[in-house]
This record gives structure tokens, sequence and C-alpha cells, in this order.
């Protein structure tokens, strides 16, 4: 059996945001067992699972990424909408657009410190739409 819904996160600041409840709040009763497929539909924004319980390490992730992808590089050529635009790109690119995560006895079977997080990387990135598919 497979379910598919989209689910629009709310418009987010610049930053790494934890959405784990979000997207549980979003789906109805998770099967015995499967697999959570979720994918953003965006291209300046991704997905990624890591730490959910201290705060610094999104603050850490944030100024890493800011670092190694810097704004208004000479070399950009893609620079219309912005200088947070292409860097954000890279970003996203180098995160990736989904995760899968098991799902065992009706529960996501999560790391007891992970999490999934939503990558926002524009500055004003806007609502996100993720689609969310479980295979049972």
């Amino acid at each position: 059996m497979i379910q598919q819904i989209e689910i629009t996160l709310p418009e987010y600041a610049r930053g790494f945001h934890l959405i784990t409840d979000e997207v549980l709040r979003s789906l109805e009763d998770l099967p015995k067992a499967g697999i959570l497929h979720l994918f953003i539909k965006h291209t300046s924004a991704g997905l990624t699972i890591n730490e959910n319980a201290d705060p610094t390490v999104r603050v850490d992730f944030a100024s890493s990424f800011d670092q190694l992808i810097k704004e208004r590089e000479p070399f950009y050529k893609h620079t219309i909408e912005g200088d947070d635009d292409m860097p954000a790109h890279i970003k996203a690119s180098l995160v990736g657009f989904s995760v899968t995560i098991p799902i065992t006895d009706h529960r996501l079977n999560l790391g007891v410190w992970q999490g999934i997080y939503l990558c926002e990387f524009r500055n004003q990135g806007g609502k996100r739409n993720l689609i969310a598919t479980i295979y049972a």
C-alpha cells in the first residue's frame, strides 16, 4: 500500500529547522512497518537528518555552510534573484532534496538524537512544500 500527501510548511527564517513534529502531525497513523520518503519541491532549500537535542548544532551548521558557500562570489552568473539565491541552490544540492526513514511499530525509526531538518538557505524562502510518501 502506498499513501502520499503534500505538506506545506510555514515560512521559516534562513537556517536549519527541526520539522519532525510538523511532519508527524501532518501524517495519518503510520503503518506497523514501512518507509517514509520525504521530498522537498524547491531548489533553494533541502532536507536532512541530524542532531535533534542541542540547538547549537543548527547554528554551527548555518555558520559552516555560510563559510563554505559564500554570497556575492564574482564568478556567479545566476544573480538576478539576489545575493542569497545561487549560494542557496548550491547548498541545497549538497544537502539533498529528500530523506528516507524506516517505520517500525507505527513510529519513525529515528535514532535517539535524530530529527528531520528543513534546511532553509534563502533569506525569505517562503512556504515550502514537501511530498510525503509512505510505503507499507
